[in-house]
């Protein structure tokens, strides 16, 4: 079924080149249809917020969303490429995993009263700096490209939105298509970090993770205190990454050939844009959307969901696996 609102998404729409003639990667609709059978009756994140958690940052929207695109500047690779060993800190007798604990270490540095907030402090930033805020089990994966990141999307801010994110998105569209005005559209085109896009056989296949999974986190987070963000969530995809493989991969909806399969389990890097890595997160985007699909056939008109509610399920369960999940040396994800 590719009737639904939700396959109105560009990014989802320039998937289907991968769908239709995959080589590594093989998609059990079957599957998708047996999983659905069981996790139609789940209760999911709502769209709409819901209680702040540990590391709630106040009321103040422009704080919200200063922090919050932060951390989705920096949301990738929490997996020593040479041990496999993911990086986690604990914080307040809890212990956190990949991007919780990466946020974890936020929390305790903005707390001890550094400006991470600030898009001045971004562009100064050194990877030094970075090793001693982002403290933990292992030294966290790419600090020099972190602080490379910082360096550039800070510059931006202050050259054109006096240091801040959430000025950035208050010139913006409320939605994430809206003729070139969207935060989607925008995001990418003015912070080249976010351009989340390869080529496949010649197609031009739009990932848009860390843009897309920003922008919905953003748009939940100023949710709880009563303001809205996104008109269109609906035309957000899956945020293939990681970790949404390896949930397919456990649920028997996705099946990798035998080379591929090998290079997971040990622990080979996967190589950024080659066909392998590009079907892995394409078919993850279209995976999901197959199973949102599916699930709400089962649910009533009230229950409806959307493809982010779906990879956040998939997510939350598997994020801190032993499962061995693909290794691609890459700032996206």
């Amino acid at each position: 079924m590719r009737e639904s609102q939700i396959w109105e998404s560009p990014v989802l729409q320039s998937v289907l080149p991968v769908v239709d003639a995959p080589r590594h990667v093989r998609i059990s609709e079957e599957a998708i249809r047996r999983v659905a059978r069981w996790m139609a009756y789940e209760e999911f994140a709502p769209v709409g917020g819901g209680p702040a958690g540990p590391f709630d940052v106040g009321p103040d929207p422009d704080r919200i969303t200063d922090l919050t695109m932060l951390i989705n500047t920096l949301n990738f690779a929490f997996t020593d490429f040479s041990t496999s060993v993911r990086f986690q800190t604990e914080m307040k007798g809890v212990t956190y995993v990949d991007s919780e604990a990466m946020v974890a270490c936020m929390h305790r540095a903005i707390g001890a009263g550094r400006p991470l907030l600030s898009g001045d402090w971004a562009a100064r930033v050194t990877r030094d700096e970075l090793a001693t805020i982002f403290q933990g089990n292992i030294e966290m994966p790419m600090l020099a490209e972190r602080a490379q990141i910082l360096n550039e999307v800070g510059a931006i801010l202050v050259d054109r939105y006096q240091g801040s994110w959430h000025r950035w998105v208050a010139s913006c569209a409320p939605s994430l298509y809206a003729n070139g005005d969207g935060l989607l559209e925008r995001l990418p085109a003015e912070f080249p970090r976010f351009h989340d896009v390869s080529d496949w056989r010649g197609h031009k296949i739009t990932i848009a993770k860390l843009a897309q999974l920003g922008l919905w986190s953003l748009h939940l987070s100023l949710a709880r205190v009563g303001k809205k963000v996104l008109s269109d969530p609906w035309r957000a995809t899956a945020f293939a990454d990681y970790i949404v493989p390896v949930a397919l991969r456990v649920m028997e909806i996705a099946a990798f050939d035998p080379a591929l399969t090998e290079a997971i389990d040990g622990g080979v890097e996967i190589p950024r844009d080659s066909e392998e890595e590009v079907e892995l997160r394409a078919l993850s985007i279209y995976a999901v959307a197959r199973l949102t699909d599916e699930i709400n056939l089962l649910r009533p008109a009230s229950l409806q969901l959307i493809s982010p509610q779906v990879d956040y399920r998939l997510w939350k369960s598997y994020h801190a696996t032993h499962h061995p999940h693909h290794l691609t040396r890459t700032v996206m994800y």
